[in-house]
């Protein structure tokens, strides 16, 4: 692995500024967001009216915390466009989730917005290492998705040759990366898995390809996988980190020579940690759920957006702007299997400690009677699949069953499968949890 570390005069100055600029910038652009939001989205001037707060009151960046917050559900209840604040002639796009557990959600961007994104993200892959003239093959999906045109914009913006193979066809990606040589990826790390495996499976080594980063977001994902994706592959793995109701793929990213948490472009993207049950502001380096204000999107302004990620602020290293830890998980998928609380990331770390297990995995949740069960679905590598005795695997199966008892603190079981027994996803992110319970 070759890591490239900008120079000082690579970076942009507010990278480098002072925390006392940094905070003087941050408060004019809220007090513009604010007032922007307010007047222009008749959500926004309702909830702060109901709540007893005008723009005015924000005088420092702690008054922030008078102002009610933001949810998934407020863009659903104002679907499709009712929380933009320009007209109609001034979005040049949009984009939609999914829309699996409902209602879509809808963000809308003028071009001084795709300006802006470009820009994040193009700082995001210089961060990572990337420089002007570097080959990125984006294997996120494109689409109303965010993640593949985001890192496209990006990346075109930095000055790199871009190759936009979307996701899915993992024959075609492992033969992209072989014919065309990028030095660069983009895409989901469970996808990046999946990638490994094409290379293997066409006989291929993964860590000979001319891939030296991956830039990976999209899904929680951590340090264990880092080191299995950095050591199949032979490359460094940064960590990007977005989400489409605050912008996109880029409001956060490490910095390629420290690896230590994606640093928060915050003179775009103001952060707070909330407690998850009474929403009150937390200090940094306490863990909470991850809260953020826009503070230059002019089609779709975001006051207080809870996010759901768990995770903490951490202080400037790299850069002049804070980072945040790694997410731990989501306020809202968290299981509770009878009375604890169990996150997918925490099963993942013990399932990637054992070597002779792959880190793919699926957690199934059932219920029997009244009582809720757990079933961690983990694979074996193929050189012990091939070779080892019922004996050894049953013996594999009760190992993690007691580490995850022992660390989690719930009982399990654990099947262990063949290589590949586990469905894969072909655009991006893995399907962690199957819940069987019923519903109601």
């Amino acid at each position: 692995m070759v890591q490239r570390t900008p120079a000082p005069s690579d970076l942009e100055p507010i990278e480098r500024a002072s925390r006392d600029e940094l905070q003087a910038l941050q408060l004019q652009r809220m007090q513009w967001t604010l007032r922007h939001a307010y007047d222009n989205v008749p959500h926004y001037r309702a909830a702060f009216d109901a709540a007893g707060v005008h723009p005015d009151d924000l005088k420092t960046l702690a008054d922030l915390a008078k102002f009610p917050f933001t949810g998934k559900k407020d863009l659903r209840d104002n679907y499709p466009f009712g929380l933009f604040a320009v007209p109609q002639d001034r979005v040049v796009r949009v984009h939609a989730s999914s829309g699996t557990t409902g209602k879509p959600t809808v963000v809308g961007y003028t071009q001084n917005d795709i300006d802006t994104w470009a820009n994040v993200v193009a700082r995001s892959i210089r961060a990572a290492g990337g420089r002007r003239g570097d080959m990125v093959h984006i294997a996120y999906g494109y689409g109303l998705f965010t993640g593949g045109l985001g890192a496209h914009y990006g990346a075109e913006r930095l000055g790199c040759t871009v190759v936009p193979m979307s996701g899915g066809q993992t024959e075609k990606q492992v033969q992209l990366i072989q014919d065309f040589k990028p030095s660069i990826i983009m895409v989901t790390p469970s996808y990046m898995l999946n990638i490994i495996e094409e290379f293997q499976r066409q006989g291929l080594d993964a860590a000979a390809s001319s891939l030296k980063v991956g830039i990976f977001g999209a899904e929680p994902w951590t340090d264990a996988m880092r080191a299995e994706i950095e050591q199949r592959a032979s490359i460094d793995a940064v960590d990007i980190y977005g989400l489409s109701e605050v912008m996109g793929p880029g409001v956060a990213s490490e910095c390629i020579e420290s690896k230590d948490g994606p640093v928060i472009w915050e003179d775009h993207f103001y952060p707070e940690i909330i407690d998850p049950e009474t929403g009150e502001v937390l200090p940094d380096g306490e863990e909470g759920e991850l809260v953020f204000t826009s503070l230059s999107k002019e089609a779709l302004p975001i006051i207080r957006y809870r996010t759901r990620d768990l995770t903490r602020l951490l202080p400037p290293t790299s850069r002049s702007m804070r980072r945040i830890g790694k997410i731990t998980g989501r306020s809202d998928d968290m299981l509770i299997i009878r009375g604890v609380n169990v996150f997918p990331t925490q099963i993942e770390e013990l399932i990637c400690k054992m070597p002779k297990l792959a880190p793919q995995y699926q957690l199934v949740v059932s219920r029997d009677g009244h009582l809720d069960k757990l079933e961690v679905r983990a694979e074996l590598r193929p050189e012990v699949a091939s070779s080892a005795p019922a004996g050894e695997v049953e013996a594999l199966a009760r190992d993690l069953e007691q580490r995850i008892k022992t660390n989690v603190g719930v009982s399990t079981k654990v099947t262990l499968l063949p290589p590949n027994g586990i469905e894969r996803t072909l655009t991006g992110k893995a399907r962690r949890v199957i819940d069987q319970r019923p519903r109601g």
